[in-house]
């Protein structure tokens, strides 16, 4: 995986290593999974973890349902056919690989965070226990530096094709973490266009946003641009990519989704932005990289001065956002003891 570094917020010619409290060493794996095989793509997770806590990161970020996968079949196999045979193997299959918190999927994960001392944003298919565990989520899951798995959000809104595989998440994932001096925050891929689900995470202090897509570079130069613009914080873009050539050969359906798709199906994209709007990475296409960058949080509190969308920027006696935190859940049992 190459390594591409972003200059020292020093003005030195690489980013090093944090030179004070204000700093910090983040870095996007941008890279592809083994794709539909959760143990496979863990590894690659693993590695990766590993070779950016080598590069000195405290936070390394991956891209959207990057474990086990985007479902890329939806679109180049008809999937919306109903009661299709064909169809219902894809799902079953992605199902059987999809990442269960509560069996322990990222146990090994979360160790390996704590073991190496480094942060991890990452994106899974959740199947989720709690909602009978037939349903996917796309999850993005944060674990702390202490190896303790601390949140997972299940995005509020599938996209389009998405719809067809993956349920619809809720609010209780829409939390921030303390990371040395920033406050981290993130989104699924196209619910970084949502101006609610923003706000949001703005007014729980966000000052690093981290989004995850699965890889397009027609998605993240823009969006990644205008919020650190709006919120005046970090935003990190993190994609995946992947080839069609790269399916695994014991995928159904194989021959069809790389007869009717290009040589991408995903292509990158991933990219660091300064509270400025002035990228310290431009978006990165076609490569599995690991970015890196050191951010200072001295750069947030300057371009605060002028605009902050929570604080002397906001006015919460006009208007107000609720949101419900509220893990949504189907039963709600009541036993004798």
């Amino acid at each position: 995986m190459q390594i591409i570094e972003a200059p020292s917020p020093s003005g030195s010619s690489h980013a090093t290593e944090p030179e004070s409290a204000d700093q910090l060493k983040v870095g996007l794996a941008q890279m592809a999974p083994v794709w539909l095989h959760r143990a496979a793509s863990l590894t690659k997770v693993a590695t990766a973890m590993e070779l950016a806590a080598s590069e000195g990161c405290q936070l390394v970020t991956f891209g959207e349902a990057l474990v086990p996968g985007y479902p890329f079949w939806v679109d180049p196999t008809q999937g919306a056919h109903f009661n299709n045979s064909a169809q219902k193997d894809m799902f079953a299959l992605y199902l059987d690989q999809g990442v269960d918190l509560d069996r322990g999927d990222l146990d090994g994960i979360a160790a390996l965070a704590g073991k190496l001392g480094i942060a991890v944003y990452l994106g899974i298919m959740e199947r989720a226990a709690d909602r009978g565990g037939h349903s996917l989520y796309c999850s993005l899951v944060y674990i702390s530096a202490q190896g303790v798995i601390a949140s997972s959000h299940r995005k509020l809104q599938p996209t389009y094709e998405e719809r067809l595989v993956w349920a619809q998440g809720d609010g209780h994932g829409l939390v921030t973490h303390p990371l040395a001096a920033f406050t981290l925050g993130g989104l699924n891929c196209w619910e970084n266009w949502m101006p609610m689900a923003r706000s949001a995470m703005y007014g729980l202090g966000t000052d690093l946003h981290v989004s995850v897509w699965p890889g397009g570079m027609h998605n993240t130069p823009d969006i990644s641009r205008f919020i650190a613009l709006e919120s005046r914080s970090y935003v990190i873009a993190c994609s995946g990519v992947m080839k069609a050539a790269d399916i695994p050969t014991d995928v159904p359906l194989r021959d069809e989704i790389i007869a009717n798709s290009g040589e991408w199906l995903a292509n990158g994209g991933s990219t660091i932005v300064g509270p400025d709007g002035i990228a310290l990475i431009e978006p990165v296409a076609e490569q599995e990289a690991l970015l890196t960058a050191v951010i200072d949080h001295a750069q947030v509190r300057r371009e605060r001065h002028n605009f902050d969308p929570s604080g002397h920027y906001s006015r919460p006696d006009v208007l107000q956002l609720q949101v419900d935190r509220r893990r949504q859940r189907t039963i709600k049992t009541i036993d004798e003891r």
